[in-house]
């Protein structure tokens, strides 16, 4: 059993009390006896007004949320899956272009593994709300997955669950836990958070970890919450609702993946589809 930490935030635009939360969470993580903890997507700044946040974001190198949660995560010697972080692009449009950008981050404050949102969340709503991500945002084009106290860990973000041929990738590589770090939309949330995190955990034979933004944003937006741990056969060991921000806990079994995998064989009996 691997003991986790969720974190369901409420990010604002100032990215210096962000980093704050993120380490006070890992502190608390690490006394509630969690190896690793997982925080949402965009967990250092939520800012739709891009000409307001493109003053915040910094390359990797100088960004204040990243060096802020690698010194806390060597301090209390303890795994982060830093859902994402807006990442300025080196010599890339003179900073116009930025990635979302997930870091699995070590005991010893080093940088285990990135991975770069490759769906971009380009949409307009029925509720009136306008999304392009794909304005500011360059995707990325690989899969990554990497070692962690839970095993093999696969990354995605938020949109990308919509996507099954990432998930597939990532279930032949047979990943033990796959994260989902999100800010998703309060119509979209409704609609289909519930059952795509479980159809994935299913599709996987893995479980899913889906830290969430929630609640109002200062920047005027509203997202939906509800984090969750997701088992292999799609059961929800973890709801932290779709009302406040905090830290939720959770177990990994990874028994329960070889029970579950032997039960349901179909990352074993998978065949490639013909054209």
């Amino acid at each position: 059993m691997t003991r986790i930490a969720v974190l369901q935030m409420t990010s604002g635009i100032a990215p210096v009390d962000n980093a704050a939360a993120i380490v006070d969470a890992i502190r608390e993580a690490k006394r509630g006896g969690a190896e690793m903890l997982f925080t949402p997507e965009m967990s250092g700044l939520l800012d739709r007004d891009r000409r307001r946040a493109q003053q915040n974001i910094a390359p990797e190198g100088d960004d204040c949320v990243l060096a802020a949660v690698r010194e806390a995560a060597a301090e209390q010697g303890i795994w982060v899956a830093l859902g994402s972080l807006a990442i300025a692009l080196d010599g890339a449009d003179d900073g116009a272009r930025w990635a979302n950008r997930s870091f699995l981050i070590g005991p010893d404050g080093a940088i285990a593994a990135r991975y770069d949102k490759m769906h971009m969340f380009d949409v307009d709503l029925s509720s009136g709300e306008s999304w392009r991500e794909s304005n500011a945002y360059r995707p990325g084009d690989a899969v990554v997955t990497a070692e962690s106290p839970v095993g093999r860990l696969g990354l995605a973000i938020c949109y990308d669950l919509r996507f099954p041929a990432l998930f597939e990738a990532l279930g032949n590589a047979a990943c033990d836990v796959i994260a989902v770090p999100a800010a998703f939309t309060v119509p979209t949330g409704r609609a289909h958070w519930h059952v795509l995190q479980r159809a994935r955990a299913i599709e996987a034979s893995a479980f899913v970890v889906a830290a969430a933004q929630v609640g109002e944003h200062a920047d005027g937006r509203r997202t939906y919450g509800h984090s969750l741990v997701v088992d292999p056969w799609g059961e929800v060991l973890l709801d932290m609702g779709g009302d406040d921000a905090g830290l939720g806990f959770a177990q990994i079994d990874r028994q329960r993946i070889t029970d579950v995998r032997q039960q349901v064989p179909s990352l074993a009996n998978r065949r490639k589809i013909p054209d």
